[in-house]
């Protein structure tokens, strides 16, 4: 097997095959089936709203704005779908040009045929009454407040172009693609993050940067939003020349190749500069976490601490599904046990029992009520697996949230009404820890943050975190290998739910009361789908996860920076957790080992097929085709 650019072509067909393929020579029932799923998506994303209430927000001042970001997006991923080709060991994979970049377009026009088809039908028909989203907005937008028949000409060129695009991703290599998709994704970052660079620059007193950044209706300006993709570039290719350097240093596969004779003391001294470098740059990380809230305004730092609660939530939850593989659907009572708990210890308005007990103190106890209720719901279910296992862990989640509204226990958790008047968290008698100050909520959640990490990690990389892996691949043979499944079992649920219980202490402390609508089963759902996006049984991908999907987004009852998504929340999260399953199950920073789990019967498809491969070249391609079928 030989390589050409970033595609593998069978020695001597390469060129042969490239002439076989003609400009025409398209997959036609592929294509058309492409552009009417396309076409179903523009049009579902139209009638939806999203164009109209998006349309509020721009990016870059005063082209694009994200309402029409909406309906431009889809056909460059649906193209880019179109034209990728899964190439086995031993098949053929043809030479990408001018093919690829006319089958884009060909989808992409056939997709936004469906907007221009709606443009009609809304312009020449009465159709208010079956599409209740319909609004003179929605068609403004869609025919760009020009005339109607420019809006029904224009999409499907618009479509075409973008098409055009994603197909001709295809032809460029793989460097050339994925620094134009960081450029593209950090100049939508700079525009959405408009209000944080703001407080930025307010903060260090350089209010000129952010003047210059943004326009008069806070999108980028034409020359920031290219500084910003210049800059983006600039950066992705001093990472691919410092990834060639240390590849031909040495320092790039080292820890999997030992040392040649004579080699040691440089391998050691390549180690040396990679360790320091992390050193580096957790030192770096960890003095931007304490310094940059400092400078921050309050609305910031707000959505900071909101994104961190759910960094301790996701991170027990890790523990439970990324490390020991139990689907727990019912997270969201650790969480309601711990805010509960401190509720009641702490604030001089709980109904039958208020000893108002410091937080630290009342933290204590909630820890240990949060470690008994993981006992409690893990003891009936530990032997379940699979579905089983998910869905009554999700009954145990709703029944704590039922219990905390009933009649029967009203005298203690006060019903629907809450518990009130809860009080700051005192830090050993010199701060108070209050809601209305965000900052100080911020530190306190980062400590929490920090801790959580911490144990996190030392636990992976523990007796009990190997024990828990090992149940997660596979526990009968975890089993048979004489680790003790039951007790492992109980352990994540018990150290998930001591975890949790640290967000819902916090929480009840900087908003000052709970009650049990804030621990609906969704919020279980949004902290799973946290900890698959960001990738399973990694922490850096947890914490990924969260500060993407909760700071951009938002959680179910917390705004993010993108507030027009608000209403779209649910949708987005489910359309993100069918994606991600389907398409990337290792999630957005995956760990190398439940990479490799997921991933393992492809793995040993490529190995059988390189054999076969090796076996045929061994014969001279006679002797080895019989086998070709035939189960390894």
């Amino acid at each position: 097997m030989t390589v050409t650019g970033d595609f593998p072509t069978t020695q001597g067909t390469s060129a042969d095959a490239a002439s076989r393929r003609r400009l025409l020579d398209q997959d036609w029932q592929k294509l058309v089936r492409a552009g009417g799923i396309l076409a179903l998506g523009q049009v579902f994303i139209a009638l939806s709203g999203m164009p109209v209430n998006f349309d509020r927000r721009l990016l870059i001042d005063p082209i694009l704005s994200l309402g029409y970001l909406s309906l431009i997006w889809l056909p460059l991923v649906v193209s880019y779908w179109v034209g990728r080709e899964q190439v086995l060991e031993g098949m053929t994979a043809y030479a990408r040009g001018g093919r690829d970049v006319l089958a884009g377009a060909i989808a992409g026009a056939l997709g936004n045929a469906g907007l221009t088809l709606l443009v009609v039908g809304i312009t020449h028909f009465d159709i208010r009454d079956p599409l209740v989203n319909w609004s003179p907005q929605l068609l403004a937008i869609l025919h760009f407040e020009e005339s109607v028949w420019l809006g029904a000409v224009i999409w499907p060129v618009i479509g075409a172009a973008t098409g055009a695009l994603g197909g001709g991703m295809h032809c460029a290599s793989t460097r050339i693609t994925r620094t134009a998709v960081i450029a593209g994704l950090t100049v939508f970052g700079a525009a959405v993050l408009e209000s944080v660079i703001t407080d930025l620059s307010q903060g260090f007193h350089i209010e000129a940067v952010s003047d210059w950044l943004y326009g008069p209706k806070r999108g980028l300006t034409y020359p920031a939003a290219i500084v910003v993709a210049v800059a983006a570039i600039a950066v992705m290719a001093g990472i691919w020349a410092y990834r060639d350097s240390a590849m031909r240093a040495g320092l790039v596969g080292s820890r999997q190749s030992p040392a040649a004779p004579g080699e040691s003391d440089r391998s050691r001294t390549v180690w040396r500069r990679f360790i320091s470098r992390r050193l580096l740059g957790y030192a770096l990380v960890i003095a931007a976490v304490v310094v940059l809230p400092l400078f921050l305004g309050r609305l910031t730092n707000e959505l900071l601490a909101n994104v961190g609660l759910f960094i301790l939530l996701a991170l027990g939850l890790n523990i439970i599904v990324g490390l020991a593989g139990i689907l727990d659907l019912g997270y969201v009572a650790f969480f309601a046990v711990g805010g509960y708990s401190v509720a009641v210890l702490t604030s001089p308005g709980s109904p039958r029992f208020s000893p108002e007990m410091p937080w630290f103190g009342a933290l204590f106890i909630a820890m240990l009520l949060a470690g008994l209720v993981g006992l409690f719901i893990g003891a009936p279910v530990i032997r379940m697996r699979g579905d089983y296992l998910a869905v009554v862990t999700l009954g145990f989640g709703e029944i704590i949230r039922i219990l905390l509204l009933s009649d029967w226990l009203s005298g203690t958790f006060n019903g629907a009404q809450g518990i009130t008047n809860i009080p700051g968290v005192e830090v050993f008698g010199l701060a108070t820890v209050r809601g209305f100050e965000p900052r100080s909520v911020l530190y306190l959640v980062l400590f929490f943050c920090a801790i959580a990490i911490y144990v996190s990690w030392r636990l992976e990389n523990s007796r009990i975190g190997r024990a828990w892996m090992a149940v997660r691949e596979d526990e009968t043979v975890a089993e048979v290998m004489g680790v003790d499944t039951v007790s492992a079992k109980l352990m994540a649920f018990v150290t998930g739910a001591v975890l949790g219980s640290f967000s819902g202490a916090i929480l009840s402390a900087k908003v000052g009361s709970v009650f049990p609508h804030s621990f609906a089963i969704i919020v279980s759902i949004v902290i799973l789908v946290v900890v698959i996006f960001g990738g399973m049984g990694n922490i850096p991908g947890v914490i990924a996860g969260a500060v993407v999907l909760i700071g951009v987004l938002g959680g179910p009852n917390q705004p993010g920076l993108l507030q027009e998504f608000a209403e779209y929340k649910i949708l987005i999260y489910g359309a993100l957790l069918v994606w991600m399953m389907l398409q990337r199950s290792e999630g957005l920073i995956p760990s190398v080992r439940r990479a490799q789990e997921l991933h393992i019967d492809e793995m040993n498809q490529d190995a059988w097929l390189r054999a076969q491969a090796e076996a045929d070249d061994a014969t001279g391609g006679g002797g080895g085709n019989s086998s070709v079928g035939e189960q390894p």
